[in-house]
C-alpha cells in the first residue's frame, strides 16, 4: 500500500534523527508560527530532511518539526502545516498528523486562523472547536483502509473531546481569556468565500471557516487520538464587515492575538497532561 509505505519511510527518516516520544502533538496555525521558538526544544527536523514528506509553500510557515517540552510535557510541534489548496493529494495533507501519531502522540491539539461566520464574534476572538463540518473537501480516508492505523468506518461522535474542551475552558477562565465555542468548517481554498457562500455556511451551522484542521482531525480520530482545537478569529466572513478580505489582514490579526493565544495553549497543554 503506497500511502502506508510512504508513511513508514517518513517515520524511519525521523527515527534516524531522534528517538523523542511526544505525548501531545501541536499543529500551529497562522499567528502562532513562532510559538515553538520559545519552548524547551531537544530536536528540530526540517520537512525537507524527511524522505517523501510534503513541504508547506505558504509564506510564514517555517516547515519543520520541533520536539521538546512545554511545562514539562513532551510535545511534537508542527511549525507550518500543509494545505489541500497547495496542490497536494489529501493523503499527503494529513500525512504529518499520522506521522505524529506513530511517533507516540496520544493527543492532537489543533490551532488555526479562521474567518468568523457567527455575527456575535469579533476579529481577535478565540473559538474552542466543539465540532466540525467537513463535507466540502475529499475525506482523507477515501481509498483502501489502512488497517494498521484504524478501522474502515471510524465513529466521529465527540470528535473534539468534551473532556479536553472542559480542560481548555477551565484554563481560559483561570487566565481571564474570553473563549467562544462553536463549529468549524473546512473549505478547500485558496479563494475566500463569497458573501452568498458565507450566508449558506451560516445556515448550515458553521461559526468559523478556514482551509485546514478538519481533515487532520479526521485522520487523528481514525488512529484513536484524542483531539482538541482552537481557532483564532482573524477576520469576519465576506460581506459581514464591508471590507475585502486579504491574507495580510489575517496574518496581522493573528500576530496581534498571538501573545494571549500562546498563554492559553501553554496552560492547556499542561492541564491536558494532568487530566
Amino acid at each position: 500500500m503506497q500511502i502506508y509505505e510512504k508513511l513508514e519511510k517518513c517515520l524511519k527518516s525521523v527515527r534516524e534523527k531522534t528517538d523523542f516520544v511526544p505525548k501531545v502533538a501541536l499543529i500551529l496555525g497562522s499567528g502562532l508560527g513562532d510559538y515553538a521558538d520559545g519552548i524547551e526544544a531537544v530536536a528540530t527536523i526540517d520537512y525537507h530532511d524527511i524522505e517523501g514528506f510534503p513541504v508547506s509553500t505558504v509564506a510564514g510557515h517555517k516547515g519543520r518539526f520541533v520536539f521538546g517540552h512545554v511545562e514539562g510535557v513532551p510535545v511534537v510541534i508542527m511549525q507550518g502545516r500543509v494545505h489541500y489548496y497547495e496542490g497536494y493529494p489529501i493523503s499527503d495533507v494529513i500525512l504529518p498528523t499520522r506521522l505524529m501519531g506513530l511517533l507516540g502522540a496520544k493527543t492532537l491539539f489543533l490551532t488555526n486562523a479562521a474567518g468568523g461566520l457567527n455575527p456575535m464574534f469579533n476579529a481577535g476572538d478565540f473559538m474552542l472547536i466543539a465540532d466540525q463540518i467537513s463535507s466540502f473537501f475529499p475525506s482523507p480516508l477515501i481509498g483502501e483502509n489502512i488497517d494498521e492505523l484504524g478501522p474502515r468506518f471510524p465513529d466521529m461522535t465527540d470528535l473534539y473531546s468534551a473532556r479536553l474542551r472542559d480542560v481548555i475552558k477551565s484554563c481560559a477562565r483561570s487566565l481571564d481569556i474570553p473563549l467562544r465555542e462553536g463549529v468549524y468548517m473546512q473549505l478547500t481554498g485558496p479563494a475566500y468565500e463569497t458573501p452568498t457562500e458565507v450566508r449558506m455556511y451560516r445556515q448550515l451551522g458553521a461559526d468559523a471557516v478556514g482551509m485546514s484542521t478538519a481533515c487532520e482531525a479526521i485522520a487523528a480520530r481514525h488512529m484513536g487520538l484524542s483531539i482538541c482545537g482552537i481557532s483564532c478569529i482573524t477576520n469576519m466572513g465576506a460581506g459581514m464587515s464591508g471590507r475585502p478580505l486579504s491574507h495580510e489582514e489575517v496574518k496581522e490579526a493573528g500576530d496581534k492575538a498571538a501573545p494571549l493565544f500562546k498563554k492559553l495553549v501553554t496552560a492547556s497543554i499542561a492541564a491536558i497532561a494532568r487530566a
